[in-house]
């Protein structure tokens, strides 16, 4: 996504060359612009519900998001993906007498039903006059689901089919171990069930996973876009004031790992091996996040980024590395995931590892530290111009407890961070000897490649 909004911001700065002179110095870039946050109404009811409306845009429509602070992260052992299937089951409607879907697509707007890590969404986006009524239907959806036995079987085969297809990936494999290595001992660390999991699950299941995890305290509703106000706390008030007031809201905090695994999953003729390679960091609450965010950009987070640079542009190794910064409830996940040609699987962690020191020893160019604060400050103003966008920054504060400040001064605390503090981000957080590293390859061609340039003997994983 990043890379794709990174080359669209790039087209918007391209000119005509005029003179000779103006392929050298290319015009200079406008004055970053500061995030204001639409105004909003926030209204806290007696069982513990937010509703927050944000009056936005000009066009005659409405985003309703009715988020829960629940997912997968509230999923025991025995349990993974049944959060999914519970959600699954909702999209089927409830138990009041018409369809959803059809009363939804004549207001312009679908049913979804998402989850997600750390919480589950009920979502629509309707024509503005109809955005009262399509409130009463997700309500309804949400208090009484109708949770059909019926359904439940084929869901279960869809379920279990795309997890087959999943889980033949090389990429989904990697994932899988490497999550599973930094949080041994949580929900976390189960990104996938086993279909065994998946077959075992009853009715009886979902519905004491619904009433375990669902009710008032745990959910807001988001409006934004054009709507009556007051009709629509009307609806709210009608349908979910009097709502269940549920469980607290319960988000374990895991304990990752920084042991420096090295396994190798083999996949025998793979052309391709594949690399996850990453650490435990900070969560979005810490004082050091946002230094660490670009820093991530600058590394190997953009199209530009130094890893990108390196190991695609000027070696050729792989098409789409990609580094990444996790942002999960009080612990933080730096990585670098790339698939790259077997013979220089090797080579290719070398050059990560390279790039990592050279961050660490000599600070960028404010130049080079420029590119990447417009880019990023690009990324955040495009993120936070659409309904949907605005309902993932407030949603995105609410999970990590965050103050409106960190969105409204986010552009401008980007552009304050100075090129020694990108430098101490990397010697701080990036270290290599406590890095975990999966490579899903070719065993009996790659095996000596990791083990030589790790200097540690691989566990290879059947």
């Amino acid at each position: 996504m990043k890379t794709s909004i990174y080359t669209f911001i790039l087209a918007l700065f391209l000119v005509l060359p005029g003179k000779a002179q103006d392929k050298e110095t290319p015009p200079q870039g406008g004055e970053p612009k500061d995030f204001t946050l639409p105004e909003k109404e926030v209204i806290n009811y007696d069982n513990g519900l937010k509703l927050v409306l944000v009056p936005y845009g000009s066009i005659p429509k409405a985003t309703i998001s009715i988020n829960l602070k629940t997912g997968n992260i509230n999923e025991a052992e025995d349990e993974v993906w049944l959060a999914d299937l519970l959600a699954d089951l909702m999209e089927e409607g409830t138990t009041a007498d018409y369809s959803v879907k059809d009363k939804l697509a004549g207001m312009g707007g679908n049913l979804n039903v998402g989850v997600g890590t750390h919480t589950t969404s009920l979502s629509t986006s309707v024509l503005s006059e109809f955005t009262p009524e399509a409130m009463r239907i997700l309500s309804d959806v949400l208090v009484d689901p109708k949770l059909p036995q019926s359904e439940l079987e084929r869901l279960k085969k869809d379920m279990n089919r795309n997890l087959s297809v999943a889980l033949s990936r090389p990429g989904t494999q990697a994932r899988k171990e490497f999550f599973a290595e930094i949080y041994p001992d949580h929900p976390y660390g189960r990104q996938y069930p086993t279909a065994e999991q998946v077959n075992s699950y009853d009715l009886e299941d979902v519905k004491g996973f619904y009433e375990e995890n669902f009710g008032a305290q745990r959910a807001t509703v988001y409006v934004v876009g054009n709507f009556n106000a007051e009709e629509v706390k009307t609806a709210v008030k009608e349908k979910l004031s009097s709502w269940r007031k549920g469980p607290a809201v319960d988000y374990p905090i895991a304990e990752p790992e920084t042991a420096a695994a090295v396994k190798i999953i083999d996949r025998p003729g793979a052309p391709q091996s594949t690399i996850y390679y990453g650490l435990p960091v900070v969560d979005p609450s810490h004082e050091d996040y946002i230094a660490l965010d670009v820093m991530n950009s600058l590394l190997g987070g953009s199209f530009g980024s130094r890893i990108t640079s390196n190991i695609r542009e000027d070696k050729g190794y792989t098409y789409s590395p990609n580094s990444a910064l996790v942002a999960n409830y009080k612990t933080g996940l730096w990585f670098e995931n790339a698939d790259v040609t077997t013979e220089f699987t090797g080579a290719s962690i070398e050059e990560i590892n390279k790039e990592i020191r050279r961050l660490q020893n000599e600070a960028p160019s404010k130049e080079e530290l420029q590119g990447i604060q417009n880019y990023e400050s690009g990324i955040y103003v495009l993120q936070n111009s659409s309904p949907w966008g605005i309902i993932s920054q407030l949603s995105f504060l609410d999970v990590h407890n965050l103050p409106e400040s960190f969105l409204v001064d986010q552009v401008k605390n980007i552009n304050a961070i100075t090129p020694q503090q990108i430098q101490t981000m990397a010697e701080k957080y990036i270290q290599p000897e406590k890095m975990t590293l999966i490579v899903v390859g070719d065993k009996e061609k790659i095996k000596d490649q990791v083990n030589e340039t790790m200097k540690t003997p691989a566990e290879i994983k059947k």
